[in-house]
């Protein structure tokens, strides 16, 4: 249980010590501010503790979002401070510092030497907090926007304290939190209106944000099933639970905003559960169309390829800037000039078809359509998008002075998914061999071109000679850091090479079970590659090596499936792509597992992403 120490003088018919039981903390209350260092060495390591001024008045939700966030090892408000187990060594010392300066005994108040920053009033909390600032240590103060917190320094401050407490709705400004700031507009204007208060009623009755993220995954998986049954009650039932699922996707962020419930495990879920959701329920859809005579397997998996290098744009784009310098262009100038225009914002959000506007226009085409007509759809809708997005960012890069930094190389090579062919070959260069910085995205450009060229050419061995060359114009281009402008495209190639490659010679096999096979290891390595992405954000960084030497990286995967092709009749390619996709799943799914559910994977929540 985390435990709250009270300092200051108590103030009569105060509600702290009640408000903080009610967040789950064991309340202690110290004598002076020796005390106060006595019981904060008394607490476990192990354990949060708190250190709130006994004159504290405001709303819960501050002392909720100010004290009980699991995601930050140090985080204050006015007036109290909070330490989880990785803060505690920093909170401790600057407790003792503070004591030290001061010479206060065990029966002494707070030293009148240093005062908060709040009015006039001296608070123990807030001086160990400037402390912490004095240190450089990294304090989270959590925005409260109209919510109160204070340690008023006389009773009229205290009583206009609480007039402005009782002026302002606790729970509307928790509700209204609960919803993320930047949305697309059926997300903002469809769902979150009411699906705000159905968070609310699974707070209420102990549900976490990780089993309705569960219930989402199951009901989309329902909604797949009802679309593979090829009827037209089938595929009504499934728009229906595909919007459902959407609600229930958009609730469990809401809860976990709404109650603080933040997990490491819930940020894995959250991350792979949209994907799988999705990309399930275009199986669903070709599994139905195939009952009623239409084969739409290669319309499925090529809505997967560009959702997947859509979202593999937005990942290396926003890598390759995350820490750049000079973060400025005309283009981005032009971009937060429409922003000020209300309506502009919303159609932008519109056009690059994000994740509420997409599955309600999949839903409602599956109830009315065809799953060919579903496809056609979407592939247009995202091929559109992706177009905005892409050129939008190209623009941006080429008329940014930017400096690249290492960080944002190191990624963007992770992201690349380079394996030991590729690495090489990359080892060959000598040191010495200097290339010019759009060297990387040239020699990218070119493996693609060839492996396209040679892969459309009908002739297995030339594309299995196109691959060979692929794979050494991989290893060549990231010899050398990715520092170029552009060089944020070179991951999203790689992912359209391997992906449409494979895509295209299961199309051309012919055989019966080819594409759904390849629609089972495209799955399998864009689960690897989103994978990838997720670790990079937590800093983390890549996936072990061994993982990407075990499944072969792009190159090496393009390089076997064109061989395959070559040797192989049809139905044993099938068999062989059926087996490769099994086996990438499980050596993938296993590390995956192993590393978010351990205490060292890094606390990432999608909620940036509204694709």
């Amino acid at each position: 249980m985390p435990t709250a120490i009270l300092t200051g003088q108590p103030v009569p018919g105060s509600s702290i010590e009640t408000d903080l039981r009610s967040l789950g903390f064991d309340v202690r209350t110290a004598a002076g501010a020796a005390d106060a260092e006595t019981l904060l060495a008394a607490v476990p390591g192990d354990q949060r503790v708190a250190l709130v001024d006994t004159r504290f008045v405001g709303h819960l939700h501050a002392l909720r979002l100010g004290l009980t966030d699991p995601r930050f090892p140090l985080a204050a408000i006015p007036g109290a401070v909070t330490a989880q187990s990785a803060g505690r060594q920093a909170l401790t010392r600057a407790m003792a510092r503070e004591n030290s300066a001061s010479g206060s005994t065990a029966g002494g108040g707070a030293p009148a030497r240093a005062k908060s920053s709040v009015g006039d009033v001296d608070s123990l909390a807030d001086r160990v907090v400037a402390a912490l600032d004095t240190d450089g240590t990294d304090v989270h103060r959590p925005e409260l926007g109209s919510l109160v917190a204070e340690v008023p320094a006389d009773p009229q401050a205290r009583n206009e304290a609480r007039q402005a407490v009782a002026a302002v709705d606790d729970e509307a400004v928790r509700l209204k939190s609960a919803v993320k700031s930047r949305d697309g507009f059926f997300t903002t204007y469809c769902v979150s209106p009411y699906s705000r208060y159905i968070a609310r009623w699974c707070a209420r009755r102990g549900l976490t944000p990780n089993q309705v993220t569960t219930a989402s995954l199951i009901t989309a998986l329902i909604a797949a099933g009802c679309a593979a049954t090829g009827t037209r009650g089938g595929f009504i039932a499934a728009g229906l639970l595909l919007i459902f699922s959407f609600v229930l996707d958009c609730t469990d962020g809401q809860l976990a905003r709404y109650s603080l419930q933040y997990s490491t495990l819930g940020a894995w879920l959250d991350a792979t559960f949209d994907r799988a959701k999705e990309y399930a329920y275009y199986a669903g859809l070709a599994l139905g169309a195939a009952r009623g005579g239409d084969d739409v397997w290669a319309l499925a998996l090529g809505a997967m390829v560009l959702q997947t290098c859509r979202h593999v744009v937005d990942f290396s784009f926003n890598e390759a800037n995350h820490d750049a310098s000079a973060n400025t262009s005309p283009t981005a100038a032009l971009s937060d000039k429409l922003d000020s225009v209300g309506w502009t914002v919303w159609v932008r959000r519109m056009i690059v078809l994000p994740i509420g506007e997409r599955w309600a226009m999949i839903a409602v085409l599956t109830a009315a359509t065809t799953p060919r007509i579903t496809f056609y759809a979407l592939l247009i809708g995202c091929a559109l998008a992706a177009t905005y997005t892409t050129a939008g960012r190209v623009l941006r890069s080429v008329t940014r002075r930017a400096k690249r930094t290492d960080r944002a190389a190191r990624a963007l090579a992770d992201l690349a998914d380079n394996g030991p062919l590729a690495a090489f070959v990359g080892s060959l260069r000598s040191p010495n061999t200097r290339f010019h910085p759009s060297s990387p995205l040239l020699l990218a450009v070119f493996g693609v071109v060839v492996l396209a060229a040679n892969v459309a050419s009908g002739s297995p061995s030339a594309a299995a000679v196109g691959a060979v060359i692929y794979a050494l114009s991989s290893g060549v281009a990231l010899s050398q850091p990715l520092k170029g402008a552009l060089d944020w495209l070179v991951p999203p190639l790689f992912r359209a090479a391997e992906y449409l490659t494979v895509l295209v010679l299961a199309a051309r096999a012919d055989a019966n079970g080819a594409l759904p096979a390849a629609f089972g290891l495209v799955a399998a390595v864009a689960y690897h590659h989103y994978d990838t992405v997720y670790r990079i954000r937590g800093n983390a960084g890549a996936p072990p090596a061994w993982l990407v030497r075990a499944v072969g990286g792009q190159e090496g995967r393009t390089l076997l499936v064109t061989v395959l092709a070559a040797l192989l009749t049809a139905s044993q390619f099938t068999v062989a792509l059926t087996a490769l996709a099994v086996a990438v799943a499980l050596v993938v799914l296993a590390e995956s597992i192993r590393f978010w559910v351990s205490a060292g994977a890094p606390a990432v929540h999608d909620e940036g992403e509204t694709a």
